[in-house]
């Protein structure tokens, strides 16, 4: 049931977006891979939590609570529109990186088009240990799973993706 919201509780949720609001995008694009995706699990996030800020705004972290509110949002997305994991497709190739100083860029660009190639399971297990550095129990919380489904998305993850470099480096040879 939502709770009434007081224009003093409103506008501490207005200014709580306005700080946050392009975190979390950035959080939830790095979760689905997908800026439309990305967008409906904010909005949806955001919405849930203006009808329960009074609670929201007072826990330890209410960042931390609306990034779970995306999660959890994401995970609602799985469910209704579930479709087959199938195996990583074959990443796009990127442009060698420029001398310029961009290396780092190319070679971070390089990785994420590497894990947009991932299940959305693996891809949000390895977000959430790599990107927002949570335990395996914190992963199996987010993802409703147990904790050893977690680690075996981020095992399967991780072994695609080695798999995938070494396959382009004996390539590049």
């Amino acid at each position: 049931m939502a709770e009434p919201v007081t224009s003093a509780l409103a506008l501490d949720f207005e200014l709580f977006v306005t700080e946050r609001a392009d975190a979390l995008l950035r959080f939830a694009y790095v979760l689905t891979g997908d800026q439309a995706l990305a967008e409906d699990a904010v909005q949806d996030a955001l919405t849930t939590a203006c009808a329960r800020w009074a609670r929201v705004s007072q826990a330890d972290d209410p960042e931390a609570y609306v990034k779970r509110m995306v999660v959890n949002a994401h995970i609602s997305w799985w469910r209704r529109f579930r479709r087959r994991e199938s195996p990583a497709a074959e990443p796009t190739r990127t442009a060698a990186p420029a001398p310029d100083g961009t290396a780092d860029r190319a070679q971070a660009e390089a990785v994420w088009e590497l894990c947009k190639t991932l299940p959305d399971r693996q891809r949000a297990a390895v977000v959430l240990r790599f990107y927002e550095d949570l335990s395996y129990a914190e992963i199996a919380v987010l993802l409703h799973c147990a904790e050893a489904t977690a680690r075996s998305h981020v095992h399967r993850a991780l072994a695609v993706l080695k798999q995938t470099l070494t396959k382009e480096g004996a390539e590049d040879a």
